[in-house]
Parts: C-alpha cells; structure tokens; sequence
C-alpha cells in the first residue's frame, strides 16, 4: 500500500470488537509508526501522529457478499488507507500476488516478487522454530510447496520478510 487508491470485498456478521478499541488501536499502532519513520521521513511522521481514525466494523466470512456488499467493504478500505495517507496497488493475480505486493513495498517495484519469495522461503527454513507451530502440514513439504512460483502466499509468508529489507 502507497500513498493515493482502488478495489477490495466484504463480509456480513460484525464481532463484537467495539469502535473506542479500533481507534485506540489505531492511535497506538500511529504512535508506533511515526516513532519509527520520524528519523526517515518527517513529513510520515507529521502525518502519522495527526492521525483522525476511521471508526473499523469489523466483520466474520458468513457467506459470499454481493456486489454491493463488497463495494461498501472497499470504500471503507479505501478510507482507512486514506487515513493512513496510503492506496491501494492492484498487482497481478497470477498465485504470486502476496509476493508481488511485498516487493512493491519493500523495492518499490512488483517485479523482485521472485527474490521475495526465495527469502521468505529462507528465512523460513532458517527459523523453523519460529513457525512451524503455525503450519498446517510437514514443515519441509510446507517449505518446498511455498517455494514454488505461483503458490499462494499466506499468513506464515506474511510473517516471514525480514524487516532490514524495507526500504522505508
């Protein structure tokens, strides 16, 4: 995510997780933000800690939403990025979007998704203790499946770039 915008879906029933949380959160994870970009960029800094938060209904996967429901969870993503000073990138949907988004934020470019997944994948196999736990299946063959252009990032990728890589 950049800063400007475009396209998303949504969900149906809410949780219980209350708008005071979501902007105390948010005002935490802003705090957070512009300690760290403050020696970077000032001006994310400024931004970040004029924070106005955008009240987050969250919501549980109950059945498939309709168009207009995905176009509402859209336009509410859209205004929490915008809060945020950011927009939505679209990157190709070809298997290896998570990585293309990553290397769009980490290179400024969707085109390293390549060098991106063969990081991850190390730094996966290097601190196997670290997330074997939340894998679903043999670790090595989780590894050797993540491995391969096209598969699916997911929740255990996502954690798995090494933060030295972001240029920001």
């Amino acid at each position: 995510m950049r800063n400007g915008a475009q396209h998303v879906g949504e969900c149906s029933s809410s949780t219980s997780w209350s708008s005071h949380q979501d902007t105390e959160d948010d005002q935490m994870i802003a705090v957070v933000l512009s300690e760290e970009f403050s020696k970077l960029d000032g001006a994310v800094a400024r931004r970040l800690s004029g924070l106005a938060p955008v009240p987050h209904v969250p919501h549980i996967n109950s059945y498939i939403p309709s168009l207009h429901d995905a176009s509402l969870d859209h336009q509410r993503l859209l205004e929490r990025l915008h809060v945020y000073g950011l927009y939505e990138v679209k990157v190709s949907g070809d298997g290896n979007c998570q990585f293309r988004a990553l290397s769009d934020q980490m290179y400024r470019s969707p085109e390293y998704h390549k060098h991106v997944r063969k990081d991850i994948v190390k730094q996966l196999k290097d601190n196997r203790n670290l997330y074997e736990g939340y894998v679903p299946m043999k670790y090595k063959r989780y590894c050797k499946k993540m491995a391969k252009s096209g598969e699916w990032g997911d929740h255990v990728t996502l954690q798995a770039p090494k933060k030295k890589h972001w240029l920001f």
